[in-house]
C-alpha cells in the first residue's frame, strides 16, 4: 500500500487531502516540519512526501538538508506548495528530491495529477464539466454551482465552507446556494445527496438558514423527499427569501437591497491553499499548463532517438518531464514560445549542428543553459561549443547519475 507523508498542511489542504487519498487505498501520515517530520520520514519512508509551506522556504529548510544527507530518504520524491517565488529558486530544488512546486491557490486537478506520478498509479478523478464558486457578505455564504456536479469538487466544498466560517468567525452563517443554470434529475441523486450532506457536515450551518436558487422542478421534490434534509428552502427567488437572510426587516426597493446587501460581495477573504477552479474549467484550460508545477523545464535535443529516450528516462527518474526535439531547428522554433532552465544538446546534428544552435541564441540574446552530451571528442569541439556559450561538456556515453549531478550544478550556478 502506498504511503503519503504530508508536513506543515492547513486544515483545508490536510483534510481535503487525506479524505481523498485515503479513499483511493493511499495511507496518509501528517507531521509538523519543526517538530517530528524527519522522525516520521526515516520510520515510515513514505513513497511521497508533500509539503505546504505556508511562510518562508527557510523554514523547511533543515529538513530538506537531513532528507538529503539521509542516504535511505534522500531519493523520495517531494511535492511542495507554497508561495510563489523565482523560478531560479526554484530549480535549487531538485538537489533535495523535489519533483514539483506549485504556487498557492494550487488547482487541484493538477496536483492530484503530479501524486498519481509521483506514486507510479492511476486516481480517479471526476472529470464532470463544474464551476464551483463561494463567496461571503457579511454573515452570508454564496455558492454558486454550473454546467454540472462534480464529485470532487463537492468534496472541496466541505472543507473549504469550514475555513471561510473558521476564519472569519461566523457563529450564525446564512448560506444561499445558486444551482439556476443546473438541469437536475433522478441520476444526479447521489451527487445531491453528496452535496447537501457535505454541506450540512457543518454544525454552524443550521438547516433553516440554507436556502437553495433552482427553476428545476426536481429539486424541491428530492429535498422534500430526504427527511435529513427538513428545513432547506429551495426557492425560485432571491427575493423570496430576502427577509430571512438580512439581518433585521429590509425597506425600500427591493433590487436596491439585493444589490447592497447580497450582490455586493466581499473579497476580503484569507488566501486559500487550494483553487476551487480546476484547470480543466474552460476559463482556465488556456493557463493550465502556467500551473503545471514542473521544477524546471528541461529541453533535450538530439537527432539520435535512443539518446532522447535515455535521456527523458533519466530526467523522468526524478519527476522531471522534458520537451524532446529531433533537431537544432525545431528546438530554435520552440524558443520563442517557451523559457527552458536548461537544454541537453548534441552538436553532431544535421541539418543545423550544435554549433549553429548555440550561434542563433547568442545572437538573439536568448539565454539558456546547454550543456553539450555529444560523442565529438576532439579539443577543438569542446572549445568551440563553450565559447559559444556552452555552460558545460560531457562526452557519450556518460552514467544517468552524472548527467543529473550535472544537471543540478549547471541550474545551481545559474
Amino acid at each position: 500500500m502506498k504511503q503519503v507523508l504530508l508536513i506543515d498542511a492547513s486544515p483545508l489542504f490536510q483534510n481535503f487531502l487525506t479524505e481523498k487519498l485515503t479513499s483511493e487505498k493511499i495511507v496518509v501520515e501528517t507531521a509538523d516540519s519543526r517538530r517530528d517530520a524527519y522522525m516520521k520520514l526515516v520510520s515510515m519512508l513514505p513513497d511521497l512526501v508533500i509539503i505546504d509551506v505556508e511562510n518562508e522556504l527557510h523554514t523547511i529548510l533543515e529538513f530538506l538538508m537531513k532528507k538529503k544527507r539521509d542516504p535511505n530518504a534522500t531519493k523520495t520524491p517531494i511535492i511542495i506548495c507554497g508561495k510563489k517565488i523565482p523560478r531560479a529558486r526554484v530549480a535549487e530544488l531538485i538537489q533535495f528530491g523535489v519533483i514539483k512546486y506549485f504556487n498557492k491557490p494550487v488547482k487541484f486537478d493538477i496536483l492530484f495529477s503530479s501524486i498519481a506520478t509521483a506514486l507510479h498509479g492511476a486516481l480517479s478523478m471526476d472529470s464532470t464539466p463544474c464551476v464551483l464558486d463561494v463567496h461571503l457578505n457579511s454573515n452570508i455564504l454564496f455558492v454558486e454551482i454550473a454546467e454540472g456536479l462534480n464529485r470532487e469538487k463537492i468534496l472541496l466544498l466541505k472543507y473549504k465552507l469550514a475555513e471561510i466560517i473558521e476564519k472569519n468567525n461566523l457563529i450564525t452563517p446564512k448560506l444561499i446556494l445558486m444551482m439556476t443554470n443546473l438541469e437536475l434529475g433522478f441520476m444526479d441523486g447521489a451527487n445531491l445527496e453528496l452535496l447537501f450532506d457535505n454541506i450540512l457536515s457543518n454544525r454552524r450551518l443550521n438547516r433553516r438558514n440554507i436556502k437553495v436558487l433552482s427553476l428545476d422542478a426536481f429539486l424541491p421534490e428530492f429535498v422534500r423527499g430526504h427527511r435529513q434534509y427538513s428545513g432547506v428552502e429551495v426557492v425560485s427567488s432571491i427575493s423570496a427569501v430576502l427577509n430571512s437572510l438580512i439581518d433585521g426587516d429590509p425597506t425600500g426597493n427591493v433590487q436596491e437591497q439585493i444589490n447592497e446587501k447580497i450582490l455586493t460581495l466581499d473579497e476580503a477573504l484569507a488566501p486559500s491553499a487550494i483553487e476551487m477552479r480546476f484547470s480543466s474549467d474552460a476559463e482556465y484550460s488556456q493557463s493550465s499548463k502556467d500551473d503545471s508545477g514542473d521544477v524546471v523545464q528541461v529541453a533535450i535535443v538530439d537527432d539520435d532517438s535512443q539518446t532522447r529516450l535515455f535521456l527523458h528516462k533519466t530526467f523522468a527518474s526524478i519527476g522531471i518531464r522534458c520537451d524532446l526535439f529531433s533537431s537544432g531547428s525545431e528546438f530554435i522554433a520552440h524558443t520563442s514560445k517557451k523559457h527552458y532552465d536548461l537544454a541537453i544538446m548534441d552538436v553532431v546534428m544535421s541539418p543545423l549542428s550544435g554549433f549553429d544552435v548555440l550561434k542563433f541564441l547568442r545572437r538573439q540574446g536568448i539565454s539558456i543553459p546547454i550543456i553539450v552530451y555529444s560523442e565529438a571528442k576532439l579539443k577543438d569541439a569542446v572549445i568551440t561549443a563553450l565559447s559559444l556559450g556552452a555552460r558545460s561538456y560531457m562526452v557519450k556515453p556518460q552514467s544517468s547519475e552524472m548527467i543529473l549531478q550535472k544537471a543540478i550544478e549547471v541550474l545551481h550556478e545559474n
